[in-house]
């Protein structure tokens, strides 16, 4: 081989992108402790930084006045099992700047489906404020971020989002509800191949058998089925920061107490507010491990948090404010740190309730009284270019 044919395949070398797949399954005690961590180290910047909340997602990246010139650090701020999900980072920003969806299986360029499907990792954006109405779900390929800071997006009134099989995704600042069921249609999931989708379960965001997935700052609300759903061995994800309001069945983590695949499932619920009109499921475990921690559940009809097949829940510095008339005010707690309010109880729930609580590291997690002002401004920010969001 000559010299400068060496030099060529070096350079190509150099010039290759290269992905780390970390394993999906983590150790959950250091997980745990790496979230405690970090939110100690945002209290102790408190009294240093002026817009500091104490909550160290927000405080990664809301204090930059110039976040809309450097928007993929939010990649590097997310906490918990999900923290490895670096959605779109290092790859192209991608504007969308047609609310339109015409075609699930020929979307046109500057629409959010044309950008979700291709197979290069992208930062997608918004040119405008926009209400996209889609005709099927939106299948989503790998290494994406769609991010709706500094526009006021919604996606409504038509299927939502769905994570089949992708991995690396983030989701941030997207107002999306009232979501309908679709399916019985072929849709594209990648430039190289469409196939027929069966009926869809309508949920805001449904996550089939994804990995390393960060859902950040949404309002969600009124959909067909869930609002976040997590299933079919679906880990490493995290939740936090959403405002959810006006719904049955909130979210569902595990598909059902016989899909024991799903005990590898590890999910992070932190610093969300379960609003008005919730009935139930905030979240319903199944089999794997969660880490509830620093939410604020101010209405619920039914119950708040439910588990079967033998979960671990690990409910951590919660603020628990019962409706009035809750028939489950009779209910016995198992946990540490959480605040109960007007007469709020838990217990184990579903078939074959077993489920087992790790150790609750309640000093660490910040304390339950202020857990009000670190979910003040959960669900989609009102970011504008050249100010703080």
């Amino acid at each position: 081989m000559s010299y400068l044919s060496i030099l060529l395949l070096v350079f190509i070398y150099i010039l290759t992108p290269t992905f780390v797949f970390s394993s999906p399954l983590q150790d959950p005690d250091l997980v745990v402790q790496e979230v405690h961590r970090s939110i100690n180290v945002s209290r102790r910047n408190l009294g240093y930084l002026s817009c500091g909340t104490g909550n160290p997602i927000d405080d990664c990246w809301r204090c930059d006045h110039n976040w809309e010139k450097n928007r993929q650090r939010l990649a590097d701020c997310a906490i918990g099992f999900g923290k490895n999900a670096i959605g779109g980072r290092n790859g192209h920003i991608y504007v969308v700047t047609d609310s339109g969806d015409d075609d699930a299986v020929n979307p046109k360029p500057g629409t959010l489906r044309h950008a979700v499907i291709q197979d290069e990792p992208l930062w997608i954006i918004f040119k405008r404020d926009m209400v996209i109405k889609l005709k099927q779900e939106l299948v989503m390929n790998s290494f994406k971020t769609i991010d709706g800071r500094g526009a006021s997006v919604h996606i409504a009134g038509g299927p939502c989002i769905t994570i089949h099989y992708a991995t690396n995704i983030i989701i941030h600042g997207i107002n999306i509800h009232d979501c309908k069921q679709g399916g019985n249609a072929d849709i594209r999931d990648s430039p190289h191949h469409y196939g027929w989708w069966t009926v869809s379960d309508g949920d805001g965001v449904s996550i089939f058998g994804g990995k390393h997935i960060w859902v950040d700052h949404c309002s969600l609300s009124n959909c067909h089925d869930g609002l976040i759903d997590a299933i079919h061995g679906s880990t490493a994800i995290t939740i936090s920061n959403n405002y959810m309001t006006h719904h049955d069945k909130v979210m569902l983590l595990g598909h059902s107490d016989s899909y024991k695949q799903d005990k590898d499932m590890q999910v992070t619920i932190a610093f969300n507010h379960f609003g008005e009109g919730l009935v139930q499921r905030m979240p319903r475990c199944r089999h794997g491990y969660f880490h509830v921690v620093n939410n604020d559940y101010t209405h619920w009809e039914m119950y708040a948090i439910g588990g079967s097949a033998a979960p671990t829940i690990n409910s951590q510095g919660n603020r628990f404010l019962a409706p009035d008339d809750s028939e489950w005010r009779h209910w016995n707690w198992r946990s540490e740190g959480d605040l109960m309010l007007n007469g709020a109880y838990f217990r184990q729930s579903g078939a074959g309730a077993s489920s087992s609580y790790a150790r609750a590291y309640s000093l660490s997690a910040r304390p339950s009284n202020l857990v009000g002002s670190m979910t003040v401004t959960a669900g989609s920010l009102n970011c504008r270019k050249g100010s703080r969001c």
